[in-house]
């Protein structure tokens, strides 16, 4: 059956195209789902050239007009460049998505790769009032997870008090891990986004977890770097506690699958709402 539609203050944006999943299996009560993914349809039928180009009919490139290179004069001397999508003050709420190694802003700012998904987020975002960072992490050390602490808060600010929300994908999640260990920068957040990421046995004693932020994980059964089940693991041990969790898993999917697969409006609305 394809997945419901998600309840929530985002509005649909292409749910024709990135919301109609199949969904093989659900357990919990609808927290965890399995979605059937196929890479030649789901990469090949999508990309007008497998993994570099999406067909036209999935992104929609008006929201250039919203998109800003910045670099950012942080406190404590930071610089910190950003891709910034969406208005410099007074958004709504505010995404911001970390790379995995070998990466820069530009990934997470790129219309056409993963199948336009992000491209889906950055309209999401601007099309409900918030804004989109994607910022270049230069190291995935304290000075990195120091780096988006400070964005974190600075996106905080600038919206005044809105909702901040935390996306890391793959070796990415080093720096969600450490995020979810700063006593101070937890609370101005709303929830996280964990794709395809590191597993951290110790997540569930975080102060993010015992603020019981909303965490969203999405992974790829067949992920060579990181193992599914681990990641399934954490998510079960606060499900268990009745954290507010979610679990996607893409059947068959490999390590990137859940930046290229994940329902975006499907996220936020979750994050933006649970808890």
């Amino acid at each position: 059956m394809p997945a419901a539609a998600q309840d929530g203050p985002i509005k649909p944006f292409k749910d024709d195209l990135f919301s109609r999943q199949a969904v093989l299996e659900t357990r919990d009560s609808g927290a965890y789902d399995v979605i059937d993914y196929q890479e030649m349809r789901d990469i090949n039928g999508r990309d007008r050239v497998p993994e570099r180009r999406v067909k036209d009919a999935y992104v929609s490139l008006g929201v250039r007009r919203h998109q800003e290179n910045e670099t950012l004069n942080l406190p404590e001397n930071r610089k910190l460049d950003v891709t910034r999508v969406g208005q410099m003050e007074g958004a709504s709420f505010t995404v911001i998505f970390i790379h995995g190694r070998g990466g820069d802003r530009r990934l997470g700012a790129n219309d056409y790769t993963f199948g336009g998904n992000f491209n889906r987020l950055k309209n999401l975002a601007v099309n409900n009032g918030g804004t989109y960072y994607s910022p270049s992490v230069t190291s995935f050390d304290d000075k990195g997870v120091a780096d988006i602490a400070a964005l974190i808060r600075y996106a905080f600010d600038r919206s005044s008090r809105r909702p901040v929300i935390l996306a890391c994908a793959s070796m990415g999640g080093f720096i969600c891990q450490g995020v979810s260990r700063d006593a101070e920068t937890v609370h101005y957040l709303k929830g996280m986004a964990l794709l395809g990421g590191p597993p951290d046995a110790g997540l569930p004693k975080t102060p993010l977890a015992k603020l019981k932020l909303p965490i969203y994980f999405a992974h790829g059964s067949a992920d060579g770097v990181y193992k599914a089940e681990e990641q399934a693991a954490i998510y079960r041990k606060l499900g268990s506690a009745g954290y507010p969790t979610r679990f996607t898993l893409f059947q068959t999917g490999s390590h990137g699958t859940p930046i290229r697969m994940v329902d975006w409006r499907k996220v936020l609305n979750f994050l933006l709402t649970a808890g």
